[in-house]
Order: structure tokens, then C-alpha cells, then sequence
């Protein structure tokens, strides 16, 4: 395929989608001029997340939008040739979810539901089932929403279905319960990068991350966004201010360079996984 643009947003979303709408519309127009071919943007860029982990209140939850609704439709026609990767509250048979979706000017071409929920998220979403990889303009590829990365076999799923470049949008906070005086000594700071690199390196594929910044009720958001090579050498990356991680790379040299010697993948023992 040759060399790929690949982007990674940290930036503020709140609950105001029409807002949320125009900011994209700037974004998206100044990453297509900027020959941008793959944008990540941050978990909950429609509607914003919930305000508070312990126990979300129903009345403060994000607006739910239909899959096939206007809104997303509208980032599609924005997309164009461009695509892009978002997260929103997803109504689906009167439950809610944390989605993301993968949107060209053609439609949603890949979405996924976020299986893993950190304490009180329950209350608000109901979980995912599933990772698969589905097909993209820049690859094959799948996606993760931010605490899904913390497990391992969630990124190992999407490398075995043949996903080569791996989006994980998040909307990942600071400690809610052992504050730092800074936001790069928070513990969540060290655990996103940690989590980044060794998904990236553990699968040999290239990861985008991007996350929320700002505060929304109680939680304050890390920002560090990111693109991850194969090895796990962060290319490029924001601080915890908005901002946009971009990276040139050739995703199927860097890859099968990755896996010429140790090929991770293939090399796996499952018989000796399991507990007796």
C-alpha cells in the first residue's frame, strides 16, 4: 500500500453534539488537506462520556444516537475519502452502549461495542461481545474503546482475526482514587502509555490512540494521544493538551519487518495456556 498518514486526537468533547458536530467539521476539513488517511478520534466525541465512574446518574448520562441516525451520517459525509474512527452512546433495542465506529464518505464500513467496563460504567452501558476486524481503505484493522486494552486477549483477538493496525479510542481519566499533583505522574498516565506500547508490541501491529482531554463532572482526562509502531516505539504523540498525533508509515513493511525473526503470532503455545 505504501506510506499511510495515520492521526491520533486528543481533544475536549462534551455533551453538546451539534457542537461536537462543527468542531469535527474543522477537524475533519483540516486532516483531509493535511492528507490525513486514517483519523482516530477520542471515545465519546458525540455526546461526551459519563461524568462520574462510581455511580453515574441517569439523568447526567450522554445522549444515545442511533447507529443509521443523522448525526453519523453527517460525520460520513464529512469523511469523504478520509477515514475516520469515533466513539458515541450507541442505541440499539433500547439498550445503550459505548461504540465506536469506523466511517467513510461511504458509510460505517466497521463498529465495535466496548466489551469491558470499568466499575460503575455497568450502570450507564450495557457490554459489548465481541473484536473482530473487518476491512478499511488503510487495511485491515479493528478497534478497542479504552478499557479494553487493558486486557490482553482483546488486542490478541483483533491481531489473529488479521487486523494490522489496531484504533483504541478512549475516554481514559486520571486516578479517581489516588489523585498525583500532575497529570504525567498519575498513575493511569504511566498505565495508558504502558498499555499502548505493549499491546502494540505484544501483537506486532500498529496501534492509534487517541483519548478525551478536559474535565467532565468528576474525572479529568489524560489526553496523551498516540501512534505506536509495531516494535512498540511511540512515532508520534500529544501531551495532556489537545492536540494531534500524526505518523508516516508504510504499515505492511513495518509489520512484516516486525514479524521476519519472531513472529509472535504463530509462535504462540496454546496448549500449554489453559489452568488444570
Amino acid at each position: 500500500m505504501g506510506t499511510t498518514r495515520l492521526a491520533a486526537l486528543a481533544g475536549h468533547f462534551g455533551r453538546d453534539v451539534d457542537r461536537a458536530l462543527m468542531k469535527l467539521e474543522t477537524l475533519i476539513a483540516k486532516a483531509t488537506a493535511d492528507e490525513i488517511d486514517l483519523l482516530v478520534l477520542p471515545d465519546a466525541c458525540l455526546g461526551g462520556y459519563i461524568a462520574d465512574l462510581r455511580s453515574p446518574g441517569i439523568e447526567e448520562l450522554p445522549p444515545a444516537l442511533d447507529a443509521d441516525g443523522p448525526e453519523l451520517k453527517a460525520v460520513s459525509q464529512m469523511a469523504g475519502d478520509l477515514t475516520v474512527c469515533i466513539g458515541y452512546t450507541e442505541l440499539a433495542d433500547g439498550l445503550r452502549y459505548n461504540t465506536a465506529a469506523c466511517i467513510t464518505g461511504d458509510g460505517i464500513i466497521g463498529s465495535h461495542r466496548k466489551v469491558h467496563q470499568p466499575a460503575g460504567e455497568s450502570l450507564a452501558y450495557a457490554a459489548g461481545d465481541a473484536f473482530a476486524a473487518f476491512e478499511t481503505p488503510v487495511g485491515r484493522m479493528g478497534m478497542l474503546i479504552d478499557y479494553d486494552k487493558t486486557f490482553p486477549e482483546a488486542a490478541r483477538t483483533l491481531a489473529l482475526d488479521g487486523a494490522r493496525v489496531i484504533a483504541a479510542l478512549s475516554a481514559w481519566p486520571a486516578s479517581i482514587t489516588d489523585r498525583a499533583d500532575r497529570l504525567a505522574n498519575d498513575r493511569q498516565s504511566r498505565l495508558f502509555d504502558l498499555y499502548d506500547s505493549a499491546r502494540a508490541a505484544e501483537n506486532q501491529v500498529v496501534l492509534i490512540s487517541s483519548n478525551q482531554t478536559g474535565i467532565q463532572g468528576g474525572l479529568r482526562f489524560l489526553g496523551q494521544a498516540k501512534v505506536v509502531g509495531p516494535g512498540g516505539d511511540v512515532l508520534a504523540r500529544t501531551g495532556v493538551k489537545g492536540g494531534l498525533a500524526v505518523a508516516d508509515i508504510d504499515i505492511d513493511h513495518e509489520v512484516n519487518r516486525a514479524r521476519k525473526v519472531l513472529r509472535h503470532l504463530e509462535e504462540r503455545r496454546v496448549d500449554t495456556y489453559s489452568i488444570q
